[in-house]
C-alpha cells in the first residue's frame, strides 16, 4: 500500500537516518513485531525493555510509512466524546480509555527524556467549537471531564478570541498535550533495541503467517523461514490485510508546514495546539523552530494515485481555512503532503489477538487522531497479554468490545 503522498515533513527533515540489514535466513526469535514505524518501534521497546527477545520486520525503510507522514498530536482527547463512549460502554470505560491517553503523554515524555533530541515538548489543547450548535455538547464534555478530575478549562467566545486572537462559540482548554518528532523518535527506539540484543531488519517483507499451538511460523518473499512463539502485527493501516475482514475504515489526512514564522506572528500558539468539533476537523500546532504545521480536510480516498493528485489542492484550501481564523497571517505551504489512516467507528483502537488467527497472533492497531498515544498504551497492554498478567484496557481495546454494549 502506498501510505503517503507529496513531501512529509519528518522524512524531508531528517533523511534516511540508519539502514538496517535484510533478512534473507532462517531465524527465530520470542517475539515478532511486523512494523517499523512509531508503533511498533514502542511495541518493541516495551518488550525489549522487560527481558524479551523481539525481532521487527519492516518492508520499506524504517519509519518510511505513515510514521513518516504523521502530524504529532499527542493528546488524551479521544475523537470520540468521552460522554459518546460513556453512552456506548459506560461510563467507567469511557474514563478509564481517557485516563490511558493522559497517562500515556507522562510515559511518552519519560521515554523521550531518555534518548536523543526527538521534540518532545509539552503543548497546550485548545478544542474550539467549530459552530454555534456545538456549544451544548462541548459543555456537556467540558463537565463529565470536571466530574472525573481532567484538568480543563472553560473558554467563552470573548476568551477565544482574547487569548488566540479568532472567533469561535466556545472552546475547552486543556493542560495535558505535547508534540514531538515521531520519526526520529521511531529510529531512536530501533537503536536502543539493537544495542539490548533486539534485531531490526527493513527491506523484509512477510508472505505467510501460520500460526499453531506453540507459536507461529513466518515465510518472507525471500522463502526465509521465521518462527516465534508470539507476533504482533503493528503494520498500520496495512495491518487490516491478515484479517477475515475489515474493522476500520481508510481514508485520507492532507497537512503543510510552513517556514520557520517570528514569534509575534505565533503568539499563544507557539505552546498550545489547535483542533475543532466540525468532523473531518482543522488542527494545528507549531514545532520547535516555529513552523506552523496544519492537517484536517480528510475524505475517504483510498486511491493512491487519486490522493496524490489532491495534495497541493487542500493545501491551499487549508491554508484559507487558517487565514480565515487569522486574517493577518498569511500561510505559504513549504511542504505539504497526504497520507493513509484508517478510522474505527468508535474511536478506539484494537490491540490483542483475533479469531481468525488465534491467540499467538496479536494485533496492535493504533487506528484514529490517538495513534501514539495508543500505542503507548498497547504497548504495555500487549506486554501484559503475552506475558500471562491482567490490564484493565484489555477488553475495552479488544475486538471483543462491541459485545460490551451500551451500559
Amino acid at each position: 500500500m502506498d501510505l503517503k503522498s507529496g513531501y512529509p515533513f519528518w522524512a524531508v527533515k531528517n533523511g534516511l537516518l540508519k539502514t538496517f540489514p535484510q533478512l534473507t535466513r532462517d531465524h527465530q526469535s520470542e517475539v515478532v513485531v511486523i512494523g517499523g514505524g512509531i508503533t511498533g518501534a514502542l511495541i518493541a521497546d516495551e518488550l525489549s525493555r522487560h527481558g524479551h527477545h523481539v525481532v521487527v520486520l519492516e518492508r520499506r525503510d524504517i519509519g518510511w510509512g505513515s510514521t513518516s507522514a504523521s502530524t504529532a498530536l499527542l493528546q488524551y482527547e479521544i475523537d470520540t466524546h468521552m460522554t459518546e463512549l460513556a453512552r456506548r460502554y459506560g461510563e467507567a470505560n469511557a474514563v478509564l480509555a481517557y485516563q490511558a491517553c493522559a497517562d500515556a503523554i507522562g510515559e511518552l515524555e519519560a521515554l523521550a527524556a531518555g534518548m536523543g533530541d526527538v521534540d518532545f515538548e509539552r503543548q497546550q489543547s485548545l478544542y474550539y467549537a467549530s459552530n454555534e450548535e456545538d456549544v451544548l455538547p462541548l459543555k456537556e464534555e467540558f463537565a463529565l471531564r470536571q466530574k472525573h478530575g481532567f484538568l480543563a478549562t472553560w473558554l467563552e467566545s470573548d476568551d477565544v478570541h482574547a487569548e488566540y486572537g479568532f472567533q469561535a462559540p466556545a472552546a475547552i482548554l486543556t493542560q495535558v498535550a505535547a508534540s514531538m518528532d515521531p520519526y526520529r523518535m521511531a529510529y531512536q527506539l530501533f537503536e536502543q533495541l539493537v544495542q539490548r540484543g533486539g534485531e531490526v531488519y527493513d527491506r523484509t517483507q512477510v508472505e505467510h503467517i501460520v500460526p499453531d499451538e506453540d507459536g507461529v511460523t513466518l515465510t518472507l518473499t525471500s522463502n526465509a523461514k521465521l518462527r516465534c512463539q508470539n507476533l504482533i502485527i503493528a503494520a498500520g493501516y496495512e495491518s487490516q490485510t491478515w484479517l477475515s475482514e475489515a474493522v476500520a475504515e481508510n481514508r485520507s489526512s492532507y497537512a503543510l508546514i510552513t517556514d520557520p514564522l517570528p514569534p509575534e506572528a505565533l503568539g499563544k500558539l507557539r505552546h498550545t495546539m489547535i483542533w475543532e468539533s466540525a468532523r473531518p476537523y482543522l488542527y494545528l500546532r507549531t514545532t520547535r523552530d516555529g513552523r506552523l504545521l496544519v492537517g484536517g480536510d480528510d475524505d475517504d480516498e483510498d486511491i493512491p494515485e487519486q490522493r496524490d493528485g489532491r495534495v497541493l489542492g487542500k493545501a491551499e484550501g487549508l491554508s484559507r481555512k487558517i487565514e480565515a481564523l487569522w486574517p493577518d497571517m498569511v500561510i505559504n505551504p513549504t511542504f505539504s503532503w497526504a497520507g493513509t489512516f484508517a478510522e474505527t467507528d468508535d474511536g478506539l483502537p484494537y490491540f490483542g489477538p483475533h479469531d481468525s488467527l488465534g491467540p499467538k497472533v496479536h494485533f496492535a492497531m493504533a487506528y484514529g487522531g490517538n495513534g501514539i498515544s495508543y500505542s503507548m498504551i498497547g504497548a504495555k497492554l500487549l506486554r501484559a497479554i503475552i506475558e500471562g498478567k491482567p490490564h484493565p484496557l484489555t477488553e475495552l481495546f479488544s475486538f471483543k468490545r462491541l459485545t460490551l454494549g451500551s451500559k
